[in-house]
């Protein structure tokens, strides 16, 4: 297992001394594998409203991808509060700019992870999900070329698996995700709607797994309806699972990741099963 701690050199947009970084947990390769055999990456976008990130959607995530054979990576990315102790908060495009340069950093360092460069995907929750879907739709924005350089191609997700994912203002949503993630500027309805996910969908977006809960009270179901069928109008392949009730945050639905019972729904675990189905078999 390669575990440790990787930086992730972003200029910063207002984040005080904040330094966004990728914990790392990459098993090795299974030397009874193929030798032609790389593993894919996902890269795990914790949820927390943009003002903080959740451990629960943090490490015990990426050590559940890890133990099936995914090498994991976890964003530990800027957020649009002083939670952490920074002097001012970050805003747009901040944490869009540190995914897409994580995924840059994976795929450049293919060899060393043992991954396929052509199977690196991002992962989110909540607000995680949001940053998540927005490096799957912006991954070539002027935002994310202005910061990086490079090109698109190089900060271009393989897929998107998000959870749970804030994605909008133009259905009931999460408005506090929002207002961190603008911070001064969330009176501004052009930039509003720049942000709104719905509005950024073309045929080049990467295909997305996606799932939610009906009666989620927190980030309503509609954000994950309405993403979905933004990518069926724009012939965007994707998987949609929506389960029939439970609190918002679910994570890994299970007692580690619970908080009391409110979390611990267990029959609906199998949606990181899913997932991995939908990435090895469709990749």
């Amino acid at each position: 297992m390669i575990n440790g701690t990787v930086y992730i050199n972003v200029r910063s947009k207002g984040a005080g001394d904040f330094k966004p970084y990728l914990k790392c947990f990459v098993p090795e390769l299974n030397n009874e594998a193929p030798a032609s055999y790389k593993k894919p990456a996902v890269i795990i976008c914790p949820g927390g409203g943009y003002g903080f990130r959740s451990f629960r959607e943090d490490e015990p995530v990426a050590l559940e991808f890890a133990a099936r054979g995914f090498a994991a990576f976890v964003l530990e990315y800027s957020v649009g509060s002083t939670y952490y102790g920074n002097e001012k908060p970050a805003v747009f495009p901040q944490a869009l700019c540190e995914a897409c340069e994580a995924i840059a950093h994976i795929r450049s360092e293919s060899k060393k992870y043992g991954i396929d460069p052509e199977r690196v995907f991002i992962c989110g929750f909540s607000a995680g999900g949001h940053l998540a879907a927005s490096a799957v739709t912006m991954y070539g924005s002027d935002e994310v070329l202005d910061c990086l350089g490079g090109t698109p191609a190089d900060y271009r997700p393989d897929g998107g698996i998000l959870c749970y994912p804030v994605i909008s203002k133009n259905v009931k949503t999460h408005h506090g995700s929002f207002d961190l993630l603008l911070g001064d500027n969330r009176e501004n309805n052009e930039l509003m709607q720049h942000v709104s996910l719905d509005n950024q969908i073309d045929g080049n977006t990467p295909p997305c797994f996606i799932w939610a809960t009906s009666d989620d009270q927190v980030v309503p179901v509609q954000n994950a309806l309405l993403f979905a069928q933004k990518l069926a109008d724009n012939g965007v392949k994707f998987e949609l699972e929506i389960f029939h009730s439970g609190f918002h945050g679910l994570a890994l639905c299970n007692d580690y990741t619970s908080v009391g019972d409110l979390r611990c729904n267990k029959e609906y675990h199998r949606w990181i099963d899913h997932a991995e189905r939908w990435v090895k078999d469709n990749f």
